[in-house]
């Protein structure tokens, strides 16, 4: 625990030197060619970094914020776009944050102090229900195999709104900006696009329209009816989106890709598509009631998930490891002594 400790400083020293670098290069390099193969280097280094982290809430948070929001927006920065692209441009104190970070900047309004005391009581919940379901691991070799998973879909969900909203918190103390919300209800869902583009994990939805979805919905209007752009559009950002996920779940179990993760995003990339075709092609006139659409859709969402998504995030056994390093952590806190998460036996797992 101690050396991942002292990985985790030295990696994130070098993410802020090479932010640094990457907000200077500005003065220099106008935007294109030039500036792009100057923060190529960087590009590679983000890649390389999070492979000398091996833990989960270490490592697989890095990994995430740097290897692919990170990167993903100096690339935009390199070609002029993006949120990190600004005229004038933006001070170092907030080029950094909002490179590496799931946050966007935005004025306070009167109704702030309403929405954070609703985001206060939503993250309350979302801890108490997340606990809750830690007990119920407990009980795990008593459940059935597919409870289980459905237990995990919203483990995932629970956590990563715990999460956003903890980095949230300091980065608005620090600098009064603000997430960008990572959910919007997505149990409400109405359809696979709408859960796709409006509700599930919307910072990576954000970064991904302006780098890979509009760049080939353009491509596609000189060589396809203006209608059928996004198609191929959908398709690519869905393939890319899978080997991301790939390479995120690589860094966090270090095993051989199995592929299955991107095989779940080309099936949905390709749902989604066969959706909006149709939807075109009957003019948004005949559509299907929401109460029917949206339970078929989470219906899909959670089978699929089940059947591609779920088998190689848990081959590593992520739920087992990441308690053991949060309980070496407190452990840490209580007693200031580091502990091996390998010496250390989850007591819900």
């Amino acid at each position: 625990m101690e050396g991942e400790i002292y990985n985790f400083i030295v990696v994130w020293t070098i993410v802020l030197i090479s932010l640094c670098y990457s907000h200077t290069i500005v003065k220099f390099f106008p935007n294109g060619k030039s500036r792009f193969v100057a923060i190529i280097p960087i590009v590679c280094l983000f890649f390389i970094l999070p492979l000398y982290l091996t833990s989960i809430n270490l490592g697989g948070t890095t990994s995430f914020f740097i290897a692919w929001l990170a990167n993903f927006k100096i690339l935009l920065f390199a070609f002029g776009k993006g949120p990190l692209s600004s005229i004038p441009p933006l001070p170092l104190s907030t080029f950094i944050p909002l490179a590496c970070l799931p946050i966007k900047y935005q004025k306070y309004s009167p109704s702030d102090n309403v929405e954070t005391t609703n985001s206060t009581l939503n993250l309350v919940t979302k801890i108490t229900l997340l606990a809750i379901l830690i007990r119920v691991y407990n009980y795990k070799d008593n459940l059935h195999p597919k409870l289980l998973l459905f237990c995990y879909c919203f483990h995932i969900y629970f956590f990563l709104e715990i999460l956003l909203t903890m980095v949230s918190t300091m980065v608005q103390v620090a600098s009064r900006a603000e997430l960008e919300p990572p959910f919007d209800e997505p149990y409400k869902t109405s359809s696979l696009q709408n859960f796709w583009g409006k509700r599930w994990n919307l910072m990576v939805t954000n970064i991904l329209r302006p780098t890979v979805y509009d760049p080939v919905r353009s491509l596609m209007l000189d060589q396809i009816p203006r209608k059928w752009a996004p198609l191929p559009a959908v398709l690519t950002t869905f393939f890319v989106s899978g080997l991301m996920h790939e390479l995120i779940f690589y860094y966090i179990s270090r095993e051989k890709p199995s592929w299955e993760v991107t095989c779940f995003f080309i099936i949905h990339g390709v749902a989604l598509s066969i959706e909006i075709m149709v939807k075109k092609l009957l003019n948004d006139k005949f559509l299907v009631p929401r109460f029917i659409s949206g339970p078929l859709a989470l219906g899909f969402i959670i089978l699929t998930s089940f059947w591609l998504f779920f088998p190689p995030l848990l081959r590593g056994k992520p739920d087992v490891k990441g308690c053991n390093e949060s309980i070496a952590f407190l452990e840490f806190v209580r007693y200031g002594k580091l502990v091996s998460p390998d010496n250390i036996t989850c007591p819900f797992m």
